[in-house]
């Protein structure tokens, strides 16, 4: 289902402004600010062309940081656990609220109304809960949620979130990045809860003893809602991807051509399900030399998903997003703000 997206552009011609003002001696007042605005608004030159291929299934999935977890800084180094404080009752009533049926219910009708669609999709085998959710403490008000660009710049936490803090009194901090980002900053103590979408990280969180199990659980990773990474390119397609046989034909035709791509270059979700695309024989990983010798064309951005939009817009390249960051990115003008 396609969403028709009509942006309305102003344009007020010099005679009517000439009329309005009573002839020819306009005030310096009477500028024509909707003319700047108007040409300042970007053009989208993006489209989605290829989408629903198999291999770009998105899931995403909630993890509970460990208050015993073995907490590192920055460089690895181990941190005093006397400094670090977790608030598992916090993080416990935000995940039992988003596996209830209000908050998954909201989670999988998010977008529809504006885009005639929906943008995430609830798992057949997702988690659930009915456990009575508490209403905030002082000691618990504050809740800290790291998260991935995806689910922040799409706006389904802007929409979520209000609706749980109303209702229990809660302040979530949101802490948005790319996944690999996000996970770190957990391991270091700043987040009480994870919101990502890179199951191969998420595993490796939990082996090094980042995550628990929540009560009425079984299992530190509750994998709930997905939806689709999308391929997205110049309307003309230089690289003719839209004819290709799959998701992986058309990265191997980008390459071929060396047609431009900006990737995300941080190790986040997006990024990682992007390195699993490229045909094995070009080599592409997280590490630079791996793609030194495509720097003509393969564009390593190391930000978030609304720069590297912005960036492949004003660049006429190929890009991977999740769709329902595109689709905010496109109805908005092309503004996204990414909370890194």
């Amino acid at each position: 289902m396609k969403k028709l997206i009509l942006p309305v552009v102003i344009s007020i011609s010099a005679a009517l402004l000439l009329c309005a003002c009573g002839g020819g001696n306009a005030p310096e007042e009477a500028s024509i600010p909707e003319t700047k605005e108007a040409a300042d608004v970007p053009t989208i030159g993006l489209d989605i062309l290829i989408e629903e291929d198999e291999s770009m299934i998105n899931t995403y999935s909630l993890l509970a940081v460990n208050p015993a977890a073995p907490w590192v800084d920055a460089d690895g180094n181990s941190v005093d656990a006397s400094t670090v404080a977790i608030n598992t009752a916090g993080a416990d009533a935000l995940i039992n609220w988003m596996l209830s049926e209000e908050g998954l219910n909201a989670a999988g009708n998010y977008g529809f109304d504006d885009y005639g669609e929906y943008l995430f999709y609830i798992k057949d085998d997702a988690p659930k809960s009915a456990a009575e959710i508490p209403q905030a403490t002082d000691e618990t008000k504050v809740i800290r949620l790291s998260t991935t660009t995806s689910v922040n710049d799409s706006g389904l936490l802007g929409y979520l979130l209000p609706i749980f803090e109303e209702e229990y009194g809660y302040t979530v901090e949101v802490t948005s990045a790319g996944t690999g980002k996000a996970i770190a900053n957990a391991k270091m103590g700043n987040a009480d809860l994870l919101l990502v979408h890179a199951k191969a990280q998420e595993e490796d969180f939990i082996a090094a003893g980042f995550a628990r199990t929540i009560d009425g659980q079984t299992a530190e990773r509750l994998a709930f809602m997905y939806n689709y990474f999308v391929l997205c390119g110049p309307k003309d397609d230089p690289a003719k991807v839209k004819d290709a046989a799959d998701v992986k034909a058309a990265f191997a035709e980008i390459a071929n051509g060396k047609f431009r791509f900006v990737s995300r270059g941080d190790k986040s979700g997006t990024h990682t399900k992007e390195l699993s695309l490229w045909p094995e024989e070009l080599g592409i990983t997280e590490e630079p030399a791996s793609f030194e010798a495509y720097q003509d064309w393969y564009i390593s951005a190391n930000s978030g998903m609304g720069v590297c939009l912005t960036m492949a817009n004003e660049q006429g390249a190929y890009i991977l997003s999740d769709k329902a960051t595109f689709l905010t990115f496109k109805a908005n003008g092309g503004i996204l703000e990414d909370a890194e």
